[in-house]
């Protein structure tokens, strides 16, 4: 119940947000109803609002939209209940009579036939798959409408009455206490924000998950800091403009080849097997690539115009010499080869502003990622006006250069061995497109691990990094999993959907293959027509593979409770790893060979001390599921079979476009999935065993689970979009979590 105060305050909220709803004439229209509930179908919207009306006006007053709130907002589990009982209780049409105010002064009495029979339940279910965005077959909606009625009609008396859905509700306390309207931002005050005494940056937890990374800015803060000072204090006889031009040109050779040493992906790949790991922030390598260019664009802008200051000053007490003389005719006393630091220094600054322009993620991101790719080429010609430029920077550079060249000579020479071909591609859902290679007894990886793909078909001179998805295990072939998300890979999906094309080097596969491929669709009650496309290659398709490279996760078989989460097309790292830890889990059980009992070596080995696995895979939309929904379903059978009952791997299935239970346009929704799958032991969204839950993770449920378990230190594995990695990233400080993340 709510204190006077907080019943003041709601009351102060209704009536603000009425205002802003309403129009000119202070009543709430149909429209502007739904507009409020942010109802994607105007069924349950036409519902809630003959409800609402109570005087049967056709618009809601001050007045009617206080007392339906107060009921639900502050009402008791019976007049939230009545409230959804009215909402199925269409008595065959969209719409009922407005309802009259009942002797207990509840607006929405029952009204019509006052129970619910087997047509009506089969209309809401219909509705309510639609508002959560989910499809499903016509058959399946006719067995979920089953299953509810006849859990609910107690008395089989051929239709629910408000008692008997009032009963098996019952059974979902916490579900009647939270049930309400979702997405109807003025139902309510936004709760205060918790906040914490202490900035988020400054509390143990942050440092302890940042140690590596903290520890890394804080040495290479000093080291510039001295650099600096060094360079500034050397030549501070010559004034202040050259100590700080010196200072910043001391700083520049150190952090134009620390650039390079950041993008030494095979050296960087070869650190992650060794115990420095523990200690270099190896996964953010990028990130900090990303810094220290920043920074050398400021400490090049700062050197350049502390040049410039002192050419000028240079100029006035001169007077042979203009300004625009120092800075575009060479000048033996200026410095650099034959005098032309000047010249040189004005061609790096112009490259640097030009590669950090076409740097920014509205570039990359755009569809453009071409221009990115080949303004970043420049750093050959930057690394070598620097030698003209500075006389100590090839110092700084040699053994940089040495291994840069290194690596990319290797990568040169392995791309020629490592040519590869293209055997079947598979058209996916959301524009996924994915390539089965054909891979050489030569290649070896880590799951995980992500290789940079050339086909000369799309574009002759591009690379691109993308995660492979199959495990090592799997010796025949590699898969790769493609997302359309800007120009090159856009180009690469309309290339191989064609399937009509007269190339001769593209077929489509075998009705009867293509048939054998949809049979599992069909099992688990989905169109099987939505695997858009599968091409068998007669003429395999070149390519071209620069890698492995390590990631992050190759920490996850060292963990002892992970916990991999992955956001849309962010399983991918995870699908490779899920085939490996269950080949590996299955290596490591052992058996009786007299009563052929079987159990799991709790002896660990070195490459694999898991205890226990979770998996969370989130996903707006029930179609996205379709990409590794078949790896799933074998991994789960896997587990069934080597330990029945067990937990080592359990899934968590998330669709974010499906309504919770607690709102009333998703309730008899969920509640029907939840007794069918508990009769058919099979998920209707995607035909796992595991249930598919509506809505985003609630992360302190989740992660408070894991910590419950006590299966050893949890580690967090996250791939998907930066804003819900900062989420979750939190969410691990709160619990002492470590927390990491794939970054591409």
């Amino acid at each position: 119940s709510m204190s006077a105060a907080e019943d003041a305050e709601w009351l102060q909220w209704v009536t603000k947000q009425f205002e802003n709803i309403a129009g000119e004439d202070k009543e709430i229209s149909l429209e502007e109803f739904k507009a409020a509930l942010q109802v994607k179908e105007s069924f349950f919207a036409e519902r809630f609002f003959v409800l609402f009306d109570v005087d049967g006006s056709g618009t809601i007053s001050l007045e009617e939209l206080l007392k339906a709130l107060s009921l639900l907002v502050r009402g008791n589990e019976i007049d939230k209940l009545r409230f959804l009982f009215q909402v199925y209780d269409v008595d065959g049409c969209c719409c009922v009579p407005a309802p009259s105010l009942s002797t207990h002064g509840v607006p929405w009495a029952p009204a019509g036939s006052g129970s619910i029979d087997p047509d009506e339940l089969h209309v809401v279910l219909s509705w309510c798959l639609q508002e959560s965005a989910i499809t499903l077959p016509e058959e399946r909606l006719r067995d979920l409408t089953l299953a509810l009625f006849e859990a609910a009609d107690k008395d089989h008396s051929g239709s629910i009455t408000f008692e008997e859905l009032q009963e098996e509700l019952e059974a979902f306390p916490e579900v009647m206490e939270n049930l309400t309207i979702s997405a109807a931002s003025w139902l309510k005050p936004p709760a205060p924000v918790e906040r914490s005494h202490w900035p988020r940056y400054l509390t143990q937890a942050y440092w302890h998950n940042h140690r590596a990374q903290l520890t890394f800015l804080g040495g290479y803060t000093t080291l510039n800091m001295l650099l600096f000072s060094l360079a500034a204090l050397q030549h501070a006889a010559l004034g202040a403009w050259l100590m700080v031009a010196r200072g910043c040109g001391q700083c520049l050779n150190f952090n134009c080849a620390l650039l390079a040493v950041l993008m030494l992906r095979r050296c960087l790949t070869w650190l992650r097997a060794t115990s420095m790991a523990k200690f270099l922030p190896l996964d953010q390598h990028v990130v900090f690539h990303q810094l220290v260019g920043y920074v050398v664009l400021v400490l090049g802008a700062l050197h350049t115009g502390a040049h410039i200051a002192n050419f000028s000053r240079l100029a006035e007490q001169d007077g042979h010499h203009k300004l625009t003389e120092y800075l575009l005719s060479p000048h033996p006393e200026v410095g650099g080869l034959a005098g032309t630091a000047s010249q040189t220094g004005l061609a790096l600054q112009g490259l640097l502003a030009t590669m950090l322009a076409f740097s920014s993620p509205c570039i990359r991101r755009s569809g453009h990622f071409e221009v990115f790719y080949w303004t970043h080429l420049s750093y050959i010609s930057i690394w070598t006006l620097l030698i003209l430029h500075g006389p100590h920077f090839w110092k700084w550079f040699v053994v940089p250069g040495c291994l840069f060249t290194l690596e990319k000579g290797l990568g040169l020479a392995l791309r020629g061995a490592q040519s590869m071909h293209i055997i079947e591609v598979n058209l996916l859902p959301s524009k996924v497109t994915h390539l089965v290679i054909e891979r050489p007894q030569s290649f070896h990886y880590k799951p995980g691990d992500y290789i940079y793909l050339n086909i000369p078909a799309i574009a002759t001179y591009e690379w691109h990094p993308f995660t492979i998805s199959s495990a090592p295990e799997q010796q025949e072939t590699l898969w790769l999993h493609i997302r359309s998300l800007g120009q090159w890979t856009n180009k690469l999906y309309e290339y191989f959907q064609q399937l009509e094309s007269p190339r001769p080097e593209l077929k489509p596969l075998s009705r009867s293959l293509r048939e054998r491929r949809c049979q599992h669709w069909a099992q688990v009650g989905t169109d099987g027509a939505q695997l858009l496309g599968s091409l068998a290659i007669s003429h395999p398709c070149q390519c071209y593979i620069d890698g492995p490279y390590g990631t992050p996760t190759r920490r996850i078989f060292t963990s002892e409770h992970a916990v991999l989460i992955g956001a849309g097309i962010g399983i991918t790292p995870f699908a490779s790893i899920l085939q490996s830890i269950m080949y590996r889990y299955r290596q490591r059980k052992q058996s009786c060979p007299s009563c052929h009992y079987s159990w799991c070596d709790e002896l660990q080995d070195e490459d694999m001390t898991l205890r226990k696995v979770d998996f969370i895979w989130i996903n707006r939309d029930q179609k996205h599921f379709e990409w590794f929904i078949s790896l799933l379903t074998k991994l789960e059978m896997e587990q069934a079979e080597l330990e029945p009952g067990g937990q080592f791997l359990e899934m968590h299935m998330y669709m974010t476009s499906a309504l919770s239970k607690n709102d009333m346009k998703a309730i008899g929704l969920q509640m029907a999935l939840d007794l069918l799958a508990a009769k058919e032991q099979k998920d209707s969204i995607t035909g796992l065993r595991t249930r598919t839950q509506p809505g985003r993770p609630d992360w302190n449920k989740v992660f408070g689970k894991v910590a419950e378990e006590k299966r050893g230190k949890v580690q967090v594995f996250f791939c998907g979009s930066p804003a819900l990695a900062k989420v979750i990233r939190e969410h691990c400080e709160r619990f002492g979590f470590r927390f990491f993340k794939e970054n591409f």
